[in-house]
């Protein structure tokens, strides 16, 4: 998958090379239209705007040649073109091109107390995001009505304004890629359910699946904490427990099934404590969102409520609690970071808020299981995206389809427009 093309790039005739070290290829022929279309709108949605010069310069493509894709995806209702603001810069200044606000992705993300649904703009705008609880872990049909309905109360809202392009979801436990099966989400008690067929019937816009953390180490690299970083580690506490997400020389590491990542199994402590996998002693057996609750006397909340809570308690209590999970997640990162030597290790969810109670224990923790040399390089960071990365991500998985192929968008036509209403 490409990366970001950051404001300084260095090129060869007709090549963008990235900060991560991939390329981008850029040619005039006709046969490679499509091509084209893709390298420049990827640009735009994950560099965020810019100038037909800055992109003649970074594609390596001729000035008209570059002028003509953007008329067409400007056509296609995919970007937009303004004047510049006032400018010294002698002659006539260069359009400055956007991605269109209109066109969106619809993101789900089922848990075991909620389901979430959000409107995400291509430009990674979160314009909605509902928080639909339940009273016990859904079922996966009640998880697909769950987000129907929503969706279906949004419709008037989405067939006014936007252009839809389709469904991401982002799944608590292990999705086969190609067709959106969930092979196991223990805390769902989901086995080999076909969520993306089920909620596309229910629906009527195309759906892809994907673990909820591989999903979050994608928009952290695209939009948050990683961006222009090529090795990267995510890891995401939620509801259902502890996943992570690696990118490793700059592509996604997903291992031979799309399984890698899960830092939630990983020994930490020779507690009698197991996990959802039955294993004991692990960083999802000791480290637990459920936990943090019960101590701080809440029923639910979401990561930004939690991280508040934690911040404003003066109990004893709780700060033991969130001190003996620091300690045992400073051993898995550091495990983590022993092995993959990764630039950066972004935090999501519950865990983003026991780094903000006490980054200094925690790194400090780390730095002690760590070797010298690997924590040296290494930044710990919460992820930048807050509330709405599982949005982000899953919407970014949705938006994949048109990123590769905008051609495969008829001209005018809204994106992803159901066959019928459920």
């Amino acid at each position: 998958m490409p990366g970001i093309l950051g404001a300084r790039v260095t090129h060869a005739r007709r090549i963008g090379r990235q900060p991560d070290g991939g390329t981008v290829q850029g040619s005039s022929h006709d046969d490679v239209r499509r091509h084209n279309l893709s390298v420049v709108l990827r640009l735009v949605h994950r560099s965020g705007a810019a100038s037909r010069s800055q992109l003649t310069r970074v594609t390596g493509l001729n000035r008209s040649t570059i002028a003509a894709l953007v008329a067409e995806l400007v056509d296609r209702g995919l970007v937009v073109e303004r004047e510049p603001s006032s400018t010294n810069q002698v002659g006539r200044p260069s359009p400055i091109v956007s991605v269109s606000e209109q066109v969106v992705a619809l993101a789900v993300n089922p848990e075991i107390d909620a389901v979430t649904i959000g409107i995400v703009g291509l430009d990674g705008q979160v314009h909605r995001r509902v928080r639909y609880p339940t009273d016990q872990s859904p079922s996966v049909l009640e998880a697909v009505n769950i987000a129907a309905a929503v969706i279906d109360g949004m419709r008037g809202e989405l067939e006014a304004r936007f252009k839809v392009v389709g469904i991401g979801v982002a799944v608590p436990g292990l999705v086969r890629a190609h067709d959106g099966l969930v092979r196991h989400a223990p805390h769902l008690g989901w086995i080999d359910e076909p969520l993306a067929e089920m909620l596309e019937a229910a629906t009527g816009y195309p759906v892809l699946a994907a673990n909820d953390a591989s999903l979050g180490a994608m928009a952290e690299r695209f939009f948050g904490a990683g961006k222009g970083i090529t090795d990267l580690i995510y890891l995401n506490g939620g509801a259902s427990g502890i996943g992570g997400g690696m990118i490793v020389g700059g592509a996604p590491a997903g291992g031979i099934a799309g399984y890698a990542g899960e830092f939630g199994h990983t020994r930490v402590s020779d507690s009698e404590r197991v996990d959802s996998a039955g294993i004991r002693g692990t960083l999802e057996a000791e480290v637990t969102r459920r936990e943090l609750l019960e101590v701080l006397g809440l029923a639910g909340a979401d990561a930004d409520e939690l991280e508040q809570a934690l911040r404003a308690s003066t109990s004893p209590e709780v700060r033991a609690e969130v001190n003996r999970q620091i300690d045992h997640l400073a051993v898995a990162l550091a495990g983590a970071i022993n092995i993959l030597n990764p630039q950066v290790v972004v935090l999501g969810g519950f865990l983003a808020a026991l780094l903000a109670v006490d980054a200094d224990r925690l790194r400090s923790a780390v730095a002690k299981h760590s070797l010298d040399a690997a924590f040296g390089t290494v930044r710990l960071s919460a992820a930048e995206l807050g509330s709405n990365l599982l949005m982000i991500g899953a919407a970014e998985l949705a938006f994949e389809g048109l990123l590769d192929d905008p051609a495969g968008l008829p001209a005018g036509v809204p994106a992803g427009t159901p066959a019928e209403s459920p």
